[in-house]
């Protein structure tokens, strides 16, 4: 039986003494306030035993990371129909660059980066009642924690920084690929990215995507395609211009989000979400994707 409790206290130390932190998300006013200092991760089981150190259990900002529960409940709503609208190939370029949304006649790379998780936020605004309610309820009921919210200081912050986010979302109202009214579902889509989750409350989210779309508290939510497909998509895009790199050296599906945290899984085995607000070059948490090529290095796991 693999120590996980060790491998992730022993990560935890070797992460907390590191001097190359990587610099926190500034073009986001509100992320710019969080203290490079912090470091938490948070490890479940199959059999849902929780393994965890350092600041596991401090709410931030998800930002993309909910990029997957809303592709997720996209899934569970119109299905395969989601793939008329965005495509599942690797961006290779940054999260927010457009050059390749108007090469492509207005068709995002995959629902991952910004432009395509606008299209799959324009399909839950046509699909639900109350968008922002129900897809905060979808989470909660996730997690099983009624607690989870939206941060409304973040969301306000992105909506006044949001620039290409808007550019993103009307170049695809001209290619004819957002139905609903450009300020609606952006509305909707910083709202959704906004929303204030731990590393353990990231784990019990994500544990559908580990189990066979079964949630902790036994309740199916997708198909076992539809859990392949969201794990494919996570693998191959999950980290920007950086996807291949997080495949190479750590070996998981998983996702990231300029709030510092990233959740990744080993189908069957494990959900680990780890949160460091420093990020690297190119948009991830430095000291997370270290400490998470440290777990499948040490505990000799991985897809691979």
């Amino acid at each position: 039986m693999t120590d996980y409790q060790t491998i992730i206290d022993t990560i935890g130390a070797q992460c907390r003494q590191s001097k190359d932190r990587g610099k926190v998300a500034n073009y986001i006013p509100e992320l710019a306030k969080v203290s490079d200092s912090k470091f938490g991760i948070h490890l479940v089981d199959s059999n849902k035993n929780n393994y965890y150190t350092g600041h596991s259990d401090e709410a931030f900002s998800i930002q993309s990371i909910s990029k997957v529960l809303s592709l997720a409940l996209a899934f569970t709503l119109v299905d395969n129909a989601i793939l008329n609208r965005v495509d599942v190939e690797p961006s290779g370029d940054p999260f927010n660059h457009l050059s390749l949304l108007e090469f492509e006649n207005g068709i995002p790379r995959n629902p991952l980066i910004n432009a395509g998780a606008i299209v799959v936020a324009d399909i839950l605004v046509t699909e639900l009642q109350d968008p922002k309610r129900d897809f905060l309820q979808f989470v909660r009921d996730l997690t099983n924690d009624q607690t989870i919210d939206f941060d409304k200081k973040v969301a306000r912050s992105e909506k006044k920084t949001g620039f290409k986010n808007y550019a993103a979302a009307n170049l695809l109202k001209s290619y004819g690929n957002l139905k609903n009214d450009v300020e609606t579902v952006l509305d909707f889509y910083f709202h959704q990215c906004s929303i204030a989750m731990d590393c353990a409350q990231l784990t019990k989210a994500f544990f559908i995507f580990m189990n066979r779309g079964v949630c902790q508290r036994n309740k199916t939510y997708l198909t076992l395609g539809q859990v392949k497909r969201i794990n494919a998509i996570m693998l191959t895009c999950g980290f920007y211009d950086e996807a291949g790199e997080f495949a190479f050296e750590v070996g998981l599906p998983g996702k990231s989000g300029v709030g510092g945290g990233i959740v990744a899984l080993l189908p069957g085995k494990y959900c680990v979400a780890v949160w460091s607000p420093g990020l690297n070059a190119k948009g991830n948490s430095k000291l997370g994707m270290e400490a998470l090529e440290k777990l499948t290095t040490e505990s000799h796991q991985s897809i691979f």
